[in-house]
């Protein structure tokens, strides 16, 4: 006799089978697309699934703030910035930091630019609350002074990125504060920090030697001391430095970073008057191997002689402006037709260069088929019929500017 009887299949469910760390692992193998649908599954996947969150970009007052804190108490990069696509009223304040600091223990990244709203006081939350704390932006937070980031500096000891752009109320005071308690600072932006000088720079790099990245755009107070000081302390480490129209800048800062930081790889001295040709002949030489992006743009000593020097020397240069460089000639270009290899040049600007001609664009263009963007901008000789007219051959992706205002927003930066 047969018996027809069957036995019901086991049902076995997901969640007492697999542990946290096997559905983590199942998370991470979808796509981010799909992290929100792993979520509406149930509440132990929605907390597995904001547990794993490690960025986090928001808008949101001191209660979403507290909300959001706990379901994501592992977030480690916080970006609270504001900006015309996430404005809210009355934008970041200080209280916010203040829950910031107490919710968010593992944050790492903390961005807050264009948070005009906040003051020291917010600083002095960061400081008190995010120790572990490596990266901080409050670019064009305008109510910060030296109280603030010193705040900062003594609670964040590992801090190793801060830009502070357009604060103009810091003064040297905030940098000898990073110097005492922040020795592993690599990048540092005060574009804009016009109150700071020399013997800031000088105080700052006595305890900072690791500083990678300096922009000290615009700040045209420091001068050769300050960036010769720089260049020597920082020597084996330091690979961009931005000098925007520090006037008192000139060739014995340019002699210092070819004596020390042969590993320069960005170099920016647009504005810079009274650097000349034998300091960028001898910073071509010492970094041959490593300049790819250089801007003097306006600096009006520069000719010929040091133009060549960079051109066939600085093997890995990728951005060049020469901008109203105005002694420079078809005969700077001349050099490359001894060179036997290509040049890795992406992008060219020599507006308002008025001594240049097609002739000197052509002897580029042959030592040169990676070029992506030329700006030759109101030079007289230039012109889109003159290079039609000489057959010259851009590479396909190649875009040439010819005419706008030379006051336009800058490729370089």
């Amino acid at each position: 006799m047969v018996d027809n009887s069957s036995t019901p299949p086991m049902s076995v469910s997901i969640n007492e089978t697999l542990t946290d760390d096997e559905l983590r692992w199942i998370l991470s193998k979808l796509d981010k697309r799909d992290g929100g649908v792993f979520a509406l599954v149930c509440k132990r996947w929605l907390h597995l699934q904001s547990t794993e969150q490690k960025k986090l970009a928001l808008r949101a007052g001191p209660h979403m703030l507290h909300r959001m804190a706990a379901r994501f108490s592992q977030v480690v990069e916080l970006d609270y910035s504001n900006s015309s696509a996430r404005s809210f009223y009355p934008g970041v304040t200080d209280s916010d930091l203040a829950v910031v600091a107490n919710s968010f223990k593992c944050l790492r990244v903390l961005k807050l630019q264009d948070c005009r709203a906040i003051t020291d006081r917010g600083m002095a939350s960061i400081g008190d609350g995010l120790s572990c704390l490596q990266s901080l932006d409050v670019t064009n937070c305008r109510k910060l002074t030296d109280r603030g980031f010193s705040a900062v500096a003594k609670g964040c000891h590992d801090l190793r990125s801060m830009h502070l752009g357009g604060c103009k109320l810091v003064t040297d005071g905030m940098l000898l504060a990073l110097s005492k308690n922040c020795p592993n600072l690599e990048e540092l932006g005060l574009q804009g920090c016009s109150n700071l000088t020399d013997d800031g720079l000088t105080c700052l790099v006595s305890g900072c030697r690791r500083i990678t990245f300096l922009d000290i755009n615009k700040c045209g107070k420091v001068g050769n001391i300050g960036i010769s000081t720089v260049s020597e302390a920082c020597s084996s480490f330091l690979r961009t430095l931005k000098l925007l129209d520090c006037y008192k800048v000139g060739d014995e800062s340019i002699l210092s970073l070819a004596r020390f930081c042969i590993n320069l790889e960005t170099l920016i001295i647009g504005g810079c008057r009274d650097i000349s040709d034998d300091s960028i002949k001898s910073l071509a030489a010492a970094c041959k191997n490593s300049l790819k992006i250089l801007r003097m743009d306006w600096c009006v000593n520069i000719s010929n002689a040091s133009l060549s020097c960079i051109l066939t020397q600085c093997n890995k240069l990728e951005a060049l402006d020469i901008g109203s460089c105005e002694e420079v000639t078809d005969a700077a270009f001349q050099g490359l037709d001894n060179c036997e290899t290509k040049l890795s040049l992406r992008l060219l600007k020599v507006s308002n260069c008025p001594k240049i001609t097609i002739t000197g664009i052509s002897t580029l263009l042959g030592k040169c088929n990676s070029l992506e963007y030329l700006d030759v901008r109101s030079c007289p000789h230039i012109t889109k019929a003159g290079f039609d007219e000489a057959g010259l051959q851009f590479p396909n992706c190649c875009k040439v500017k010819f005419t706008g205002s030379l006051s336009e927003p800058d490729v370089i930066v």
